[in-house]
């Protein structure tokens, strides 16, 4: 089954616990927290103090995107504040496979991440260390951008590559999904899909949004 990560860079931050809840009772599977830094993109979000917040008030795994130079200085950080998977930039991590392994280590699940115009065959080598690949299907740094169409084709392209070699990672995508384009990134192979905007805006209610991203990712 497809699982639905609602991104909380669209939720009301005034509100940020009570947000979270409502994505837990309505049927998220996981919460997606994006940890930006102003230097790898170009706009700031949260760190681990919001991600020790969130892990207070709900059971779900803790889905940490790190948009950040140098992400291993943190992930010892970020792991005790309650993070279940990390995701790190191929971008950012000149030593990757050290980082990844370090990531397994603290006991979290690893991930890997390309932005658009990052190639898929960088992640030869190190596909079978990885638990989860996250594809930007927008540049990273700011919600609410609109589907690169061009990424169905990229995530159709790491679903063959990860069959081929006998891999099973999730596959995730994050960057203007909602009940259009979630049949279109399923269909290349997609297994999570990142939703901000689509579920904390849903005009009926965040149980909705991810309502309506279940049907449509089905």
């Amino acid at each position: 089954m497809v699982k639905i990560a609602p991104s909380i860079l669209s939720a009301d931050f005034t509100n940020l616990g009570s947000a979270v809840q409502a994505a837990e009772a309505g049927g998220a599977d996981y919460i997606h927290i994006d940890v930006m830094d102003g230097h790898f993109v170009p706009n700031m979000t949260v760190g681990p103090l919001v991600v020790a917040a969130v892990r207070r008030v709900t059971r779900l795994p803790l889905d940490v995107h790190l948009m950040i130079e140098a992400p291993e200085r943190y992930l010892a950080e970020f792991a005790e504040s309650g993070a279940d998977i990390l995701s790190v930039h191929v971008e950012t991590c000149p030593h990757l496979h050290r980082t990844i392994q370090q990531i397994g280590e603290l006991g979290v699940k690893p991930g890997v991440t390309l932005n658009p115009a990052t190639p898929v065959e960088t992640l030869w080598e190190i596909l079978p260390f990885v638990r989860q690949v996250l594809v930007m299907t927008v540049d990273p740094g700011f919600g609410g951008q609109g589907y690169i169409e061009a990424m169905t084709a990229k995530v159709a392209r790491l679903a063959a590559m990860a069959r081929e070699r006998g891999l099973g990672p999730d596959i995730e995508v994050d960057g203007g999904i909602d009940a259009g384009t979630a049949p279109v990134v399923v269909g290349a192979g997609a297994t999570v899909l990142v939703a901000g905007k689509a579920v904390f805006q849903h005009q009926d209610g965040v149980a909705a949004g991810i309502s309506a991203l279940r049907r449509a990712a089905a």
